[in-house]
């Protein structure tokens, strides 16, 4: 009996182990949504953009010439500066009672700005002349004494040959007149000393009257009346070593310093556009003057003097200027030659001194292409050949551009 009910448990169909007839149809979406991904994945991958990121721009031609002339090739900054002024000061110590001068007065050369007190020196000047006077009452007595001596000698001379006197009183009377001879000389010789002391004493009274050394404007006033000036530093900082700052207003010129790196670009005689910080839209003319043949090892800069062809009164001492210095024409001249000139931004140009390299876009490639500079500033540089206005220049990492390599336009 149980052998029975054991075989017919073995003919039962056991339900539980079947597969439920939904998870089939999961395994199904579950491979289809990986053949799926797995082409998609394979198609992003074929499919993806090629290339290195850049951004691309199109110079632009200078047009502002306010912003960069269209001529130059260099920009400095610089100042204004007076190539003749002085800090004017007596030639002798003295107590100032009178001054005659206040800032912005225009001065002419000779003109008296300021007196000192002359009452010692005129004391000393009365005094060499009364040496004077003294010296010259001296010779007319020796010159009276000497007439005598030759009146003297003339008689013993005959009274000798007559033999009313001995030789001896001729030999005194000749030493007496040669004596007087010698106190003459010495007497002119005095005279010629008072009269060097008469004018030194001159000299020393024309010294308290201060005159301006050439004409000019007054720039600083230093000294007040009931002050002593002098010339040397003296009495523990209360004595004015100078009395005033006259600037001769028709020297003034520009000085600027050019980094050494691109020194080649200045010329003796190149023009220049100059504006001052005060006057941003006012264009100044001018040439350069001279290159400073040396150069400051600390600022790695060469000075440039710079002549103004431009006067004005607007221009004053120490102004702040920014020079822009221009292109010369090949014939020479000074004549300016119209650069034209294209802008780009700072960022897509390799600059090396004077030259510089772009990459240039074509189609999903770059050329490096070398390229002259000219003016530049913090944000945007000037290119001034080896660029056309229709072309695309590339911005991207320079480490990874290359000539030929393609590139993927972002923007």
């Amino acid at each position: 009996m149980d052998d029975k009910a054991a075989l017919l448990n073995q003919l039962r169909i056991d339900r539980t182990e079947l597969p439920r007839p939904g998870s089939a149809r999961i395994w199904i979406i579950v491979v289809a949504a990986l053949v799926v991904i797995a082409a998609a994945a394979g198609g992003w991958f074929w499919l993806r953009p090629a290339g290195i990121p850049v951004r691309v721009v199109e110079p632009q031609p200078v047009t502002d010439a306010g912003a960069a002339s269209a001529g130059s090739i260099l920009d400095a900054s610089g100042y204004i500066v007076a190539r003749r002024q002085a800090t004017v000061a007596s030639k002798i110590t003295g107590k100032m009672v009178e001054l005659d001068i206040e800032e912005g007065d225009r001065v002419q050369e000779g003109q008296v700005i300021a007196r000192l007190d002359d009452s010692n020196v005129r004391a000393a000047l009365n005094a060499a002349h009364a040496q004077l006077d003294f010296a010259k009452a001296g010779l007319a007595e020796t010159q009276v004494n000497l007439a005598n001596a030759h009146r003297d000698f003339d008689r013993q001379t005959s009274l000798v040959k007559g033999h009313f006197v001995s030789q001896a009183a001729l030999d005194n009377s000749k030493t007496s007149m040669d004596a007087f001879t010698a106190q003459l000389a010495t007497q002119r010789s005095n005279i010629e000393v008072a009269q060097r002391n008469v004018e030194v004493a001159d000299r020393n009274l024309a010294d308290t009257i201060v005159r301006a050394p050439f004409t000019g404007i007054v720039t600083v006033k230093a000294a007040q009346p009931g002050e002593i000036v002098s010339p040397l530093s003296a009495g523990g900082g209360f004595t004015r070593t100078g009395i005033g700052t006259i600037v001769d207003m028709d020297s003034l010129e520009i000085q600027v310093d050019v980094n050494e790196n691109f020194i080649n670009r200045v010329e003796p005689a190149q023009k220049v556009s100059a504006k001052l910080n005060a006057y941003p839209d006012w264009q100044i003319p001018g040439h350069v003057i001279a290159v400073i043949p040396t150069a400051d090892r600390s600022k790695g800069t060469v000075t440039v003097r710079i002549a103004l062809d431009q006067k004005d009164p607007r221009i004053l001492p120490e102004m702040g200027v920014r020079v822009s210095f221009l292109a010369s024409s090949p014939s020479g001249e000074g004549a300016v030659h119209p650069v034209p000139g294209l802008r780009l931004p700072a960022e897509a140009v390799q600059v090396s001194g004077s030259l510089g390299v772009v990459y240039v876009v074509h189609d999903s490639t770059v050329e490096r292409r070398a390229v002259k500079l000219g003016a530049s500033s913090s944000n945007e540089v000037t290119v001034l050949s080896g660029l056309q206005p229709a072309e695309r220049v590339a911005i991207g990492d320079f480490a990874r551009l290359k000539d030929g390599v393609k590139v993927r336009i972002e923007n």
